[in-house]
C-alpha cells in the first residue's frame, strides 16, 4: 500500500489504457468477473450468516435468525457482564488457539496487495479460509477488529482458482483476483460502488477503462446477490441534519487534526503488528487481552465488537462528551492490543468508529463556543470520514463509502470532502517528515 494518500501516481499517468480485449479472450475475462461477482456476493452471504449466528449464540439474542431487528451493541448490552467477559475469555483462546495452529500447521499467508504485485506469490486456499473463518468467529465474538477483510479473502481465493482455470494473462487475473476482493466488500456492506472504487484506489493502483468496468460489474453483481439474502438497506439509519456554514469552517479546522491523528494510530498498527507475537505466545497473550477487553465491555459494552455500535451512537449523538471521550480511549487500547496479541482482522469499521467518536468529540467543544450550533452527529460523520480516508489512505473510496453506509444528502460532500482532503494532506506530509527524518 503506498504511502501517500492522494491518487497514486499510476492513477494520474497520461499512458493510454490497454484496449478491452475481443474474442476467445473477452469471453474469458467477463466469465472471470462474472465469477467474481458471485463468489463475492456467496462469500459476503455465508460469512454475515456465521458471524451472526455466533452472535446470536454467544450473547443469547435475536432467536438465531439471520436478519434481526437487534443490533449487535442491543444485544451485547442486554447480556449480563458476567457473559460479557466469559464470551471475550473464549474470544481470547479461539484467537490465541487458531491463529497459533494456523500459523504453526498451515502454509505461511499472503496478503491479497501482495499477490497483486507483479510475480506475487499465490493466495494458499487452505490457510486463507482458515484465518477468513477465524476473523468472523472472534469478530462476533466480540474482537474490536472489523470484518470486511475475511469475504475479500474468501471471494479472491476461489476467483483465484477460476482465473487459474480459465487461463488468463497474469494481467487479467490481477484484474480479476482484485474484482473479487472489492466484491467481496460490496456485498457484506451493501456498497457496490465503493467495492468499485476500493478495488482501484487500494488494490490496482491503477486506472483503466478495462479495470473500472470489471470492477463495476463484479461489485453490482455481488451487491444484489447479497441483497436477496441479507436484505435491502444500509449500515447506518442518521437524522436528518442541514448543512451549515459552521460545519464547513470546523470540517476545514479539523481536518488537519484528525490527518495527524491517522499518522499516529497508524504508527500504532504498525508497531503492534510488528511486536505480535507468531509462536506459542500467541494463546496467553490473546487470553490476556481479550479478557482485559471484556473487564472493560462489562462496564461499556461498545468496546465489544468491532466498533460498528458506537459508530451508530456517534451519529445519532446519543452520547454525551465524556462517554465519548472514554470510548475513544478504549477504542484505541482494544484495536492496538488486539493487534499485539497476534489477532487478524479488518481496520475499515475500527477506523471509521475512532473517527466518528474524535469527530463527536470535537464537534461538541466546538458546539460550546460557536453561535450557531450544528447537529452533533454531522461532526461524528464528517470526523469518521476524514480519519477513514486518512488512515487508510483511501480518500476517493472513504467519501463514497461514507455515503453508502448512510445515504446523508449530497450537501454534506462539500465539509467531508474538504476534512478528507485536510487530513490525507497533513497525514501525507507528516509521514513523508518522519521517513527523511528516520533516513537522515
Amino acid at each position: 500500500m503506498p504511502d501517500a494518500c492522494p491518487v497514486s501516481d499510476q492513477m494520474m499517468s497520461d499512458e493510454p489504457a490497454p484496449p478491452l480485449q475481443t474474442g476467445r479472450a473477452s469471453w474469458r475475462l467477463w466469465l472471470a468477473v462474472l465469477a467474481a461477482g458471485v463468489t463475492g456476493g456467496l462469500a459476503g452471504i455465508s460469512l454475515v450468516g456465521l458471524l451472526r449466528f455466533v452472535q446470536h449464540l454467544a450473547y443469547g439474542y435475536g432467536g438465531g435468525h439471520l436478519i434481526s431487528p437487534v443490533s449487535f451493541l442491543q444485544g451485547v448490552t442486554a447480556a449480563s457482564p458476567l457473559r460479557r467477559w466469559l464470551v471475550m475469555v473464549c474470544c481470547g483462546v479461539v484467537a490465541g488457539a487458531g491463529w497459533w495452529a494456523l500459523r504453526r500447521f498451515g502454509r505461511p499467508l499472503v496478503g491479497i496487495s501482495r499477490t497483486l504485485t507483479e510475480g506475487g506469490a499465490e493466495l494458499p486456499a487452505g490457510s486463507t479460509l482458515i484465518h477468513a473463518l477465524l476473523q468472523v468467529v472472534t469478530v462476533a465474538l466480540g474482537s474490536p477488529l472489523g470484518r470486511e477483510v475475511a469475504p475479500r479473502e474468501v471471494a479472491a481465493v476461489a476467483t483465484q482458482a477460476v482465473a487459474d482455470r480459465l487461463g488468463l494473462a497474469a494481467d487479467e487475473r490481477r484484474i480479476v483476483v482484485a474484482c473479487a476482493a472489492g466484491a467481496g466488500l460490496a456485498a457484506v456492506y451493501n456498497v457496490p460502488l465503493g467495492g468499485a472504487l476500493f478495488v482501484l484506489e487500494s488494490l490496482l493502483l491503477s486506472f483503466s477503462w478495462r479495470g473500472a468496468l470489471c470492477a463495476l460489474a463484479s461489485s453490482a453483481i455481488a451487491a444484489a446477490l447479497a441483497e436477496m439474502v441479507l436484505g435491502h438497506g444500509w449500515q447506518y439509519h442518521i437524522p436528518a441534519w442541514s448543512s451549515t456554514h459552521g460545519l464547513l469552517w470546523w470540517s476545514l479546522l479539523v481536518g488537519p487534526v484528525l490527518g495527524l491523528a491517522a499518522a499516529e494510530f497508524n504508527r500504532l498498527i504498525d508497531w503492534a503488528r510488528h511486536r505480535a507475537p507468531t509462536d506459542g505466545r500467541v494463546l496467553p497473550w490473546s487470553l490476556g487481552v481479550f479478557g482485559v477487553i471484556g473487564l472493560c465491555g462489562m462496564v461499556y459494552p461498545q468496546v465489544l465488537g468491532n466498533g460498528r455500535g458506537p459508530v451508530a451512537e456517534s451519529f445519532g449523538a446519543c452520547i454525551g462528551l465524556q462517554l465519548a471521550v472514554t470510548l475513544l480511549l478504549l477504542k484505541l487500547f482494544a484495536v492496538g492490543a488486539a493487534l499485539r496479541a497476534g489477532a487478524g482482522g479488518g481496520l475499515l469499521t475500527p477506523s471509521l468508529a475512532i473517527g466518528a467518536l474524535a469527530g463527536l468529540v470535537l464537534g461538541l467543544l466546538w458546539n460550546a463556543v460557536s453561535p450557531v450550533p450544528t447537529a452533533a452527529g454531522a461532526f461524528a460523520l464528517v470526523g469518521g470520514c476524514a480519519f477513514l480516508a486518512a488512515s487508510r489512505k483511501m480518500p476517493v473510496t472513504a467519501l463514497v463509502l461514507s455515503l453508502e453506509f448512510t445515504h446523508v444528502g449530497y450537501d454534506f460532500l462539500v465539509p467531508m470532502m474538504v476534512a478528507v482532503v485536510g487530513a490525507c494532506l497533513v497525514r501525507h506530509l507528516y509521514a513523508r517528515a518522519g521517513a527523511r527524518a528516520a533516513a537522515g
